[in-house]
């Protein structure tokens, strides 16, 4: 059956394309990155440059930004952009565009029902794009099968908040650990994952040195410099942990009896399951590998500090008893009554922009909206008289993983991905790929051309992105806030709500998808928030219901609820006693600690971690696009203890594959080669890593690297409760990979890599950065080299070298004086430094001097490399800092800002700082 039918064309055409917006030079707006949500000012200057910097109202950041958000200026290029609709990779128009997908839905839906067909969406998107699939789905195609990438990030969470008090609820703020006396951060590496809150924890406890901070991660993170108490715990072991806590804290007659006994219930059967796995302090350590001092340390501290915050994110949620795990936290937190004022509380920190705003909207596949239940009779009734629906399915949907199950199983006919890249992002990776690639209808919105998901679709929207959008968010702290557009949306790219809206349309739903703004779609989903609720469920924004388009242009940060009687928002909640269960009572919930799904045996005998890097975003589509952001971290890696790389052969930069047993084939036990998966990465070591487990960052795809998406090695093992995915606990193997030869290549254009086994680019300020390996060389390098660096250029002029005795090849290629390209190939991994080369990169004409020195790849003797990119604000490498503190005697992160400016901006690189310092 061909795709397009012309049927689907005949006479439709979009009228009410969406409006230029009115922009303006410069604008207040909201970052797209991270969970924190911070104010953002922006301006854009004549010749269309874009600078930011941080917006001291905004109450998220007070004017700070790290080092993503500083760099936000360099991700607003047009050339990775999808600029026009696509089917099959052709250009086309809007209207046959929406007409082909909305007539290919409704015929296999004709065909095989509602749940042949799904949306997957992302934290990525505006709260009303968010809105209005959900209401598309759930309240007129009539599936459940919406669900978002936010289920691989923070649903553990919300399946805890809500088992715990009745309804996904964050009690905390980020003032909150300013008026802390102890904070706990646990599975959270808050200085790399979200670097305005550690900086602010970092103040708080400068102003205040009493302030005690634990952190309990398996690995020393860069979070653990600021800590007091660093609890290295036993992968998977943290409901035994914090089980242990409640036990003690019962014990040692720190229950809080009056709040218990008025305000939850379940303590007395939550206390006994909790004995029965966490008894005694020595069977804590035993269990968690820790000494007991350390454990007693910190149960001492947690008792006698009332002003108690503990922060949890991914450490904690991407576990196969995340929820468990949560709530095993939470249970703590009532047992002592430290919840509902300030400086206390359960604190979990979101991964996105607007994971919050998604779960207030119902994106969850197990959700409705208005943080209404999917499975409640009373609810779906409230829901589809407000949306004057058809029809509201009974059930869940499908969750993430069951989602592209279905999919490989050919369930589902037709999916409809938003704003993700789940090619890259789920579990079980290759399987989504294949799915994919034989599903029938992969639609696929995104503000990218091309990323590892886009490029198996067979109709492409292009979407606006930051800088376009117009629309809300909600961030960890439940503060709505705007994202504003200070540019014009390029090509015929539209905003997501406006698709769906056009889709709706042309499903035949035209009566209830009659939008024409983001503020419409907002004012409905604030009357929805406040419709038949009568204090059923805290979240309620109804006071917002009847803003003014201008009114709501100008909406000032604020966190929900927003009532009649709390108009200006709320920043405490759950202070009051009332919860949201159907006893009105917080519950505390019976926790029995799980092993993680996989365990190491002796074939796979690491466990495989993965996770964020500082100066990078899920999958590189947006920070892959600056230079400054791409220079922290040029390339993916394992992270390795230097015992473990001893015992395994491997050393610090060299090649290795990290294999996982595929899961396709039952057995784990096995050493056959056919099933393992593998990712081709640099060693690194790191004495800071804990013996027996690795870590590879989550970012790397095939947009970037030949073969680094760790999601291929993550097995699909879930949470029961959320379906989160257990991404920071697999099992793997290290094995070599001796390449025949190791390269590097700085061209200003995109060659074609042929002959390259590994190959990974970062961007540079006008260049591209190649790291390349192969197992078989050549005949001919001065040949390959020609055709690897492909088109001839202006006033070419090339200069090569070939040492045959050390079989070292080096060529540079010149356009005039200017540098164009410089490729050097040697037998191992022992290059010559990157650094100095890549500065030549940044002139227009080079000078004798330094062209004489190109090919043996050194500095002249006045200048020197730089070394690895500390500082991204300022481009400051770690040789000159280490200099800098050597011969000028700097001995404090103070000093070294006042001598070379790093970590005097952001702040983002002031662990690594302490960490050159040699600091405690």
């Amino acid at each position: 059956m061909s795709l397009i039918k012309p049927s689907f064309y005949s006479g439709f055409q979009i009228t009410n394309m969406q409006p230029v917006a009115d922009i303006k030079n410069t604008q207040k707006t909201t970052c797209p990155y991270c969970g924190v949500g911070c104010g953002v000012i922006t301006s854009v200057d004549q010749q269309g440059a874009v600078t930011v910097k941080g917006d001291i109202e905004h109450p998220a950041n007070l004017g700070k930004l790290c080092s993503k958000g500083t760099a936000l200026g360099e991700t607003v290029a047009l050339n990775e952009r999808l600029l026009y609709p696509e089917i099959m990779g052709e250009q086309v128009s809007w209207e046959q565009a929406i007409s082909t997908a909305a007539g290919r839905f409704k015929e296999i839906i004709a065909e095989h029902g509602a749940d042949s067909v799904a949306f997957y969406v992302s934290g990525q998107l505006l709260t009303e794009d968010y809105y209005i699939a959900n209401k598309l789905m759930k309240g007129f195609i009539g599936s459940a099968n919406i669900d978002t990438n936010s289920r691989l990030c923070m649903s553990s969470a919300v399946s805890a908040y809500k088992r715990a008090f009745g309804e996904d609820i964050v009690p905390c703020n980020y003032e909150d650990l300013e008026k802390a006396k102890l904070i706990v951060l646990t599975g959270s590496n808050t200085a790399w994952c979200h670097p305005v809150i550690y900086q602010r924890i970092a103040r708080a406890k400068q102003i205040n040195p009493d302030l005690q901070i634990i952190t309990i991660d398996p690995r020393m993170i860069q979070t653990t410099r600021l800590a007091d108490l660093h609890l290295s715990i036993k992968p998977g072991s943290d409901s035994i942990l914090f089980n242990g806590l409640l036990v003690w804290l019962e014990k040692n007659g720190e229950a809080n009896i009056l709040y218990l006994e008025n305000f939850t219930s379940g303590y007395e059967q939550t206390l006994k399951t909790a004995i029965s796995s966490a008894a005694t302090l020595d069977v804590v350590a035993e269990q968690c590998e820790l000494s007991i001092a350390d454990v007693e340390k910190f149960y001492r501290l947690f008792a006698r500090t009332e002003r108690t915050v503990t922060v949890f994110s991914q450490g904690i949620n991407q576990s196969s008893s995340g929820t468990d795990k949560g709530n095993a936290i939470i249970n703590c937190h009532l047992f002592t009554g430290r919840i509902g004022r300030p400086g206390m509380g359960p604190f979990s920190l979101t991964g996105q922009p607007n994971a919050m705003g998604g779960r207030e909207v119902g994106g969850l596949a197990n959700q409705l909206a208005a943080h209404m239940e999917i499975t409640s009779q009373l609810h779906r009734e409230i829901v589809q008289n407000f949306w004057q629906s058809p029809y509201i399915p009974h059930e869940e949907g499908l969750k993430a993983v069951e989602l592209f199950d279905a999919i490989a199983d050919g369930k589902i006919k037709a999916i409809w991905i938003m704003a993700t890249n789940p090619v890259v992002s789920m579990p079980n990776a290759d399987k989504v790929k294949r799915a994919l690639k034989n599903c029938p209808l992969v639609i696929v919105s995104d503000c990218v051309q091309q990323t590892d998901t886009s490029k198996l679709a067979h109709i492409n929207f292009p979407a606006t992105t930051w800088g376009e959008r117009d629309g809300t968010v909600t961030n960890s702290e439940r503060r709505i806030s705007r994202q504003r557009p200070f540019l014009q949306a390029p090509g015929l790219a539209q905003p997501d709500w406006w698709i769906i809206n056009e889709f709706a349309k042309q499903m035949g739903f035209e009566k209830h998808f009659g939008y024409h703004s983001p503020a419409e779609i907002f004012r409905e989903h604030a009357q929805l928030s406040g419709y038949k609720n009568n204090n059923d469920r805290l979240f309620d924004i109804s006071a917002l219901a009847e803003i003014s388009n201008k009114q709501y242009d100008e909406i000032f940060p604020l966190q929900w609820p927003v009532t009649e009687q709390c108009l200006q928002g709320s920043t405490s909640v759950l202070n009051d006693g009332q919860f949201y269960t159907r006893d009105k009572k917080a519950h505390l919930i019976p926790v029995i600690p799980k092993p993680p799904g996989k365990q190491t045996n002796e074939f796979y005998s690491f466990v495989l971690n993965t996770g964020r890097v500082r100066d990078h975003w899920h999958t590189m589509t947006r920070t892959g696009m600056s230079p400054r952001l791409s220079s922290h971290t040029i390339e993916s890696y394992v992270e390795i203890h230097p015992d473990d790389a001893e015992n395994s052969g491997v050393n610090e930069g060299e090649l290795v594959k990290i294999a996982s047993p595929n899961p396709d084939f039952n057995d784990n036990n096995s050493e056959n080669v056919h099933q393992d998966k593998e990712i081709l990465v640099r060693v690194r070591l790191s004495d800071k890593q804990r013996i027996g487990s690795l870590f590879v960052p989550m970012h790397w795809n095939d947009q970037f690297c030949s073969q680094a998406r760790v999601g291929t090695l993550v097995d699909a093992v879930v949470d029961p409760v959320s379906g989160q995915p257990e991404s920071k606990h697999g099992i793997a193997k290290i094995k070599n990979c001796q390449a025949n030869w190791y390269a590097f290549m700085i061209t200003r254009h995109k060659p074609e890599l042929q002959f390259s086994h590994y190959w990974s680019r970062s961007r540079g300020k006008g260049f591209w950065r190649y790291e390349l390996a192969g197992l078989e060389a050549p005949q001919d390098w001065s040949e390959h080299a020609h055709k690897l660096l492909g088109h001839r250029v202006e006033n070419e002029n090339w200069l090569e070298f070939y040492d045959k005795n050390r079989n070292h090849y080096r060529a540079v290629r010149m356009s005039g004086k200017r540098l164009d390209s410089c490729l050097f190939i040697y037998p191992d991994i022992n290059l010559p430094p990157r650094d100095w080369l890549i500065s030549l990169f940044h002139k227009e004409e080079i000078t004798q001097q330094e062209r004489s020195n190109l090919l043996k790849g050194e500095a002249p003797g006045d200048q020197e490399d730089t070394g690895k990119i500390i500082c991204a604000c300022f481009n400051i490498g770690e040789k000159t800092i280490n200099e800098a503190i050597k011969k000028q005697g700097l001995n404090s992160i103070e000093a070294i800002g006042e001598q070379l400016k790093a970590g005097t901006n952001c702040g983002s690189c002031k662990p690594e700082l302490a960490e050159l310092l040699g600091a405690d």
